[in-house]
């Protein structure tokens, strides 16, 4: 009977595993190779507990890490009230019990750990490059992300675009392994190489090295840890039993000096091993677990299952079928798309509708940020160049520049919209206005249903550049930064003129 149970999955595990499910719940991102966009402020705009990467197919909220980078990018200009307060939330709450209990990237840690090999014990060494995370949380989330921010008004989340193995491991990964993804792989550069290289390292250091992500890089546990001394849930000692052996920490294996400590994650393995029984994990004055192996209650216990599982059936149920975004899009897809012709057509088009290459894209219109009404109809005869970007997209703001150079050279003889993604973190009329003053060519936003985004055929990266030939017809639709060179490469194809037509 100790043998089976021996083998079934800790309480611990269980909630680990609930958690990673519950955090990814939008399974159908991984059949389809997009992430969930929802503007819903429940859940994408929601920060989780552990480090969960926002970019992963599965992820219904946001990573906290990732959010705290960018209000410190837009500290110049307004204040993150809503992530610093979530953060010292979850700290006051519950501090690096959610290193233990509730962060997916440390069950992935762990698990590798289980790979039968030699290990690395604790030393005077490990506990010295601990304080490295510290360093790490200063540097790259702090401060290289706010001199991006305030010096050049760009948002680089450093620490998640040059280091975090979680957005590779979580996000970069399912996203390239889906055949529907195939256009990603243009958009990979030297950051991904670095990256992916970074992510097999430690997570080969995490066979042989406990949580050595967890214990040596993490800024995140890094702030929860500062919230150690006074978390209202975690493991506490009883001094009037602890007679000061020291077996506590001799039997852990992260750095810690005493339980409770700020390398303690309260994972509860010391509980067991206290020959005093004077540890137990607490919440407050609730004893949650003791050395006795008592819990609360039985009823309350079996309560607070039900209730969990009824949470996570309904969030599976949610994300996957009863979303209305979700269903929208399916029956949006499944409508035939009519396609309206310029009243007195200058260059006619027998190709398919479409937004691919060789396809006539569908007509369309939008009102600017200026006030005028862009219609694509009203633009056939010369070449149109659709981008899709974003105020908080590094390299989307660093090309506007390209579209704005190329829209001078061509005034009158070539049409640009930029038009700006539905998901807003800064005003984009503000960023047109402070940054754009030389900009000519006419920004847009795009409408919270995502017409325009699902006409064009988006996909969830950006940037992404879309460029119709004289007729109307795609000649180039894809993810990923562009050139002056390659702009003027496309201008040109775009501008020919086909033998036979009659202007």
């Amino acid at each position: 009977m100790d043998k089976k149970r021996s083998l079934l999955p800790s309480k611990r595990r269980l909630i680990q595993l609930y958690c990673a499910l519950l955090y990814n719940a939008h399974l159908r991102g991984f059949i389809q190779g997009d992430i969930y966009r929802s503007r819903n402020i429940t859940t994408k705009a929601l920060c989780v507990p552990g480090l969960n990467c926002y970019s992963c197919p599965g992820a219904v909220g946001a990573c906290p890490l990732g959010s705290l980078q960018n209000a410190v990018s837009a500290s110049g200009k307004q204040a993150g009230f809503y992530v610093f307060g979530i953060l010292m939330l979850y700290g006051l709450m519950l501090g690096r019990t959610i290193c233990g209990w509730l962060c997916p990237f440390g069950l992935v840690q762990e698990l590798l750990h289980k790979i039968p090999t030699p290990k690395i014990k604790k030393s005077r060494i490990t506990r010295a490059l601990s304080y490295l995370k510290y360093i790490i949380l200063f540097v790259f989330v702090f401060a290289v992300t706010a001199w991006y921010g305030i010096a050049h008004g760009v948002a680089v989340p450093a620490f998640c675009k040059y280091i975090c193995p979680a957005g590779t491991f979580g996000g970069a990964l399912p996203l390239l392994a889906n055949p529907a993804n195939g256009d990603f792989f243009s958009m990979l550069g030297s950051i991904f190489t670095n990256k992916f290289v970074i992510m097999v390292l430690i997570l080969l250091l995490c066979i042989f090295c406990y949580r050595s992500f967890c214990r040596f890089l993490c800024p995140l546990g890094a702030i929860y840890g500062f919230f150690s001394r006074i978390a209202v849930v975690g493991v506490k000692v009883d001094s009037s039993r602890c007679n000061g052996c020291g077996n506590c920490v001799r039997n852990c294996q992260m750095d810690v000096r005493h339980v409770g400590d700020h390398e303690c994650i309260h994972c509860g393995k010391c509980i067991q091993s206290c020959p005093e029984q004077a540890l137990s994990l607490k919440a407050g004055r609730f004893t949650l677990v003791s050395s006795e192996g008592k819990t609360c209650g039985s009823k309350k216990a079996t309560a607070v299952r039900a209730v969990a599982l009824a949470v996570l059936c309904f969030a599976l149920l949610w994300f996957n079928v009863l979303d209305p975004e979700i269903r929208a899009k399916e029956v949006k897809s499944e409508e035939p798309v009519a396609v309206q012709a310029a009243e007195e057509p200058v260059y006619e088009s027998s190709a398919p509708a479409g937004n691919t290459a060789g396809c006539l894209l569908p007509d369309f219109s939008i009102t600017c940020m200026d006030g005028s009404v862009f219609k694509l109809s009203e633009n056939r005869g010369k070449p149109v160049i659709i981008n899709l970007w974003a105020t908080w997209c590094g390299p989307c703001v660093n090309e506007i520049p390209h579209f704005s150079e190329l829209y001078d050279k061509y005034e009158g003889e070539i049409e640009i919209l930029m038009l700006h993604s539905d998901i807003i973190t800064d005003d984009p009329e503000d960023f047109v206005q402070e940054r754009g003053k030389n900009w000519k060519m006419r920004f847009a936003v795009e409408t919270d249903d995502e017409v325009l985004w699902d006409l064009l055929g988006a996909l969830s990266a950006l940037p992404q550049t879309v460029v119709l030939n004289r007729y109307g017809e795609v000649i180039y639709n894809q993810c990923g930064s562009v050139t002056p060179e390659l702009l003027q490469t496309l201008y040109e194809q775009a501008s020919e003129i086909k033998e036979g037509n009659s202007i």
